[in-house]
């Protein structure tokens, strides 16, 4: 007879959980322990301390919102309750006419012979910026370059030994759920280690023009700002840059710049000192359902251009507002941030395709790269006050849940409405019922063309309109421009 032993159910348990531990695989469990990889990177990275002498700007707190820098002083709150108490107490702000103001960061070593990277926004308009590092050397750095766009900036420190230094990853192999290790400066306390997963990647936070950072839960605070992301490798991945956090600090919400955005900025800094970015000469914008239906692109895809630069490349390679970029350089368009991202990594002059839809169908057009800091240049010298004759009593018309009013001198005065807006109809007053409201349309600005006819008078657009519905058409498509001239396509249902 055989024996029969009953177990008790907390044995039971046990065993069980026993068994599902031995069957679990082992990266579930994460690394075992990340001493070894700390200890390889530690020594590559360092504190950075930029001053700045000029005239006091009180302190205060930022506003919590995404993209918020990491960096600054460690002790900014305890400034704004001082002055808040002074406030309080009748007493007003002390007087204190020239000062210096000092912000802590990270960064880390690239090349043994001296070149540290960090964040532009840590060194910012410093007139003294020191590199600190984990043996307690501390070095002054020339900058030898930085760019505002990504957020990176290159300086050179004069060692009496190699440094330890560290390479630069493939950070386009960093895949959702890998382990990531941040290593910098948080609150000045010098240096730190945190571990975490990417957690997204592609994040456009709105920070600027090439947003495409790493998402991570690695903690990142207060002057972890400059300092690098690796991967379990020990390659640089990213470069700790924002945070996402209502109080200052870490809420496991952290934003890296992947290192396949920077390393080709790096580069242009280190050989020139300053960034050669290509450049189209369009201004863009998204394409929606709307919008897709009334172009005909059967999809959502590519950027639409809104407008047109007169000194740019676009403008002598027959690119037209209205026309949608589906293709550049052999690389497809999916939405319009992905444009300025390729554009921008292009070698200036370089001969591109671009491949447009215009009426329905794809055309292809050849464009030689201009260079982004020069359109930049001209643009800056450029720009009148606006100026327009014409003392016509505006007339207005209704439709759409819009007020279209004749462009007048009175009109340009009261909306600031600048001479490179030419032509069109003056919105005056919007209907906060209508899908105009809802499309953020506002008074002032000024409707150029309704589906790529131009409208030269309130009877023009409402015309227009009824012939679009009479036509069965479901949507009305309107180039609007602001006061400065800058235009963006709007769709706006017609039932």
């Amino acid at each position: 007879m055989a024996c029969v032993v009953r177990a008790t159910p907390a044995a039971f348990l046990t065993g069980l959980a026993a068994v599902f531990l031995m069957l679990a695989p082992a990266r579930a469990k994460g690394p075992e322990s990340l001493a070894d990889l700390s200890a390889q990177v530690s020594d590559a990275v360092v504190n950075i301390s930029a001053v700045q002498t000029g005239e006091t700007k009180h302190p205060k707190s930022a506003e919590a919102q995404p993209g918020s820098p990491p960096g600054g002083a460690p002790f900014d709150d305890l400034f704004e309750e001082f002055f808040k108490r002074r406030q309080q107490q009748g007493q007003g702000m002390p007087e204190m006419p020239h000062h210096k103001s000092s912000s802590l960061g990270s960064g880390f070593v690239i090349d043994a012979s001296g070149i540290v990277i960090t964040n532009n926004h840590v060194i910012a308009d410093a007139n003294e910026v020191t590199v600190i590092f984990t043996d307690g050397q501390k070095l002054k750095a020339e900058v030898i370059g930085k760019d505002q766009k990504v957020d990176v900036a290159v300086l050179r420190v004069k060692p009496e030994k190699p440094l330890k230094a560290v390479k630069f990853g493939d950070s386009d192999k960093a895949r959702v759920g890998d382990w990531v290790l941040a290593v910098g400066n948080p609150f000045g306390l010098g240096g730190s280690v945190t571990a975490g997963i990417v957690s997204a990647r592609n994040r456009n936070i709105d920070s600027g023009p090439y947003d495409n950072y790493i998402q991570t839960d690695a903690s990142i605070n207060k002057g972890n700002s400059g300092g690098p992301l690796f991967n379990m490798d020990g390659e640089v991945v990213g470069i700790n840059t924002a945070i996402l956090s209502p109080s200052g600090g870490s809420v496991g919400i952290g934003f890296a710049t992947p290192a396949n955005t920077v390393q080709p900025v790096i580069e242009q800094l280190q050989k020139f000192g300053e960034t050669r970015r290509g450049w189209l000469g369009v201004r863009i914008q998204n394409v929606d359902d709307a919008i897709a239906e009334n172009l005909g692109l059967g999809a959502v895809r590519g950027a639409l251009v809104a407008g047109i630069d007169d000194r740019g490349p676009a403008k002598h390679a027959d690119i037209k507002a209205g026309d949608v970029i589906v293709k550049f350089d052999g690389k497809q368009i999916k939405e319009s941030r992905d444009l300025p991202k390729l554009v921008a990594a292009t070698p200036v002059g370089k001969d591109v395709e671009l491949v447009v839809v215009r009426g329905g169908k794809e055309q292809t057009r050849t464009i030689k790269l201009g260079r982004l800091e020069d359109g930049e240049k001209v643009a800056s010298r450029d720009g009148g006050e606006g100026r327009e004759g014409g003392a016509d009593k505006p007339t207005s018309q209704t439709a759409l849940g819009l007020e279209f009013s004749k462009l007048s001198e009175d009109l340009r005065a009261r909306f600031q409405i600048k001479d490179a807006v030419k032509s069109g109809v003056v919105i005056t007053s919007v209907d906060p019922r209508s899908d105009a409201a809802e499309k953020h349309l506002q008074p002032g600005e000024v409707v150029l063309e309704i589906n790529q006819e131009a409208i030269a008078d309130p009877a023009d657009a409402v015309k227009k309109i009824k012939t679009l519905k009479d036509g069965g058409k479901k949507t009305a498509l309107l180039i609007v421009a602001n006061g400065h001239g800058d235009t963006h396509f709007v769709a706006l249902p017609l039932d």
